[in-house]
């Protein structure tokens, strides 16, 4: 696959998400709070409603897949006009409507919910990344709110084996689901990405282009390299100034504005991994030193990037700065 969509589609990695098989007896309606990063839901047997807070609702039909970009609130029903009953908070706690706890609250490590399933039943399997870190921040900017995929017979089989190793109790289960969870969210990505209705970002579009495609296979490649305006058009074989001007055109920003926030999204991604440091970070993502990488960082993100990490994992600045041990320093052959 083309450099620059390899490293959006390399972006999934589930830890434990959490995965649920739902019975629901009509009329039935959720309101779905959990704040969860991105979900996908699919309804297994009959169809659904989608409802935003605003704009009209969506129909999921039977065995369509919705990619659902978090955090904002949405309501998942029989009809539009069922009122919910039940309301899916963080961690995915139920209650009602009230603030009651829920008989029959999911329980821990249950992929199950509800009772066993009738004629009339709907029968809604879901898939939740709980964490940004579990997708990446350049992913989770190129999707839309809401995805509609209508799966083709791979899409369906994965579906179906997701549904099947939900129900299997063996070693390595979590892992398993996660990868196949990932798969999935590959997949219907790349099929949204190369339909022509896609509503994919222009940077994602200009890849075909023969010129801004190969710069942008470079910086996607190597964003530690010092390029500049004339080293990318020495790289694609153009003038300087046709380069920027084509390049602005196609992507809706300069290059090197381009650049900046490439290696930013993917410094803010690096620093939320559990072994990362500051300086291995900025090292990573072509920046001289910390101090011009959080320079950078907070004056495109309104925060520092030990703010960043601390909002995103609960880890406190000491500890990130005091307990993670810095990379081994590394000789340089004359």
């Amino acid at each position: 696959m083309d450099d620059t969509l390899a490293s959006l589609m390399d972006g999934p990695r589930a830890h434990g998400a959490f995965l649920l098989e739902s019975v629901l007896s009509p009329p039935w309606s959720l309101r779905i709070e959990d704040k969860a990063a991105l979900s996908l839901v699919t309804m297994i047997r009959g169809d659904a409603w989608i409802l935003f807070d605003s704009g009209d609702p969506v129909l999921i039909r039977e065995n369509d897949v919705a990619v659902l970009r978090g955090p904002n609130p949405y309501t998942i029903a029989d009809t539009p006009a069922t009122p919910p009953h039940a309301i899916i908070q963080p961690g995915q706690v139920c209650i009602t409507i009230a603030g009651e706890g829920m008989a029959g609250s999911i329980a821990p490590g249950s992929r199950r919910w509800g009772r066993s399933p009738d004629d009339n039943s709907a029968i809604m399997l879901s898939g939740t990344y709980q964490s940004r870190t579990e997708i990446g921040m350049r992913l989770l900017s190129a999707l839309p709110p809401l995805l509609v995929h209508t799966p083709c017979d791979d899409d369906l089989a994965l579906v179906r084996l997701l549904s099947t190793e939900m129900g299997l109790n063996r070693p390595g289960q979590e892992l398993v689901l996660d990868r196949i969870l990932d798969l999935l969210l590959v997949k219907i990505v790349r099929t949204w990405l190369s339909s022509a209705q896609s509503e994919a970002p222009e940077w994602c579009l200009a890849q075909s282009d023969p010129v801004v495609g190969s710069a942008l296979r470079a910086l996607h490649k190597s964003p530690e390299l010092p390029w500049t305006v004339a080293r990318l058009a020495d790289e694609t074989g153009v003038s300087r100034a046709t380069f920027a001007r084509k390049f602005t055109t196609l992507v809706g920003e300069s290059p090197m504005n381009y650049l900046t926030s490439r290696r930013l999204s993917l410094g803010a991604d690096l620093l939320v991994e559990p072994n990362s440091t500051l300086t291995a970070v900025a090292r990573r993502v072509g920046y001289s030193s910390p101090f011009a990488f959080s320079a950078a960082f907070k004056r495109e993100r309104g925060m520092s990037p030990l703010e960043h990490r601390r909002r995103t994992t609960g880890v406190t600045v000491d500890s990130f700065t005091t307990h993670i041990p810095e990379p081994a320093k590394q000789t340089t052959r004359q």
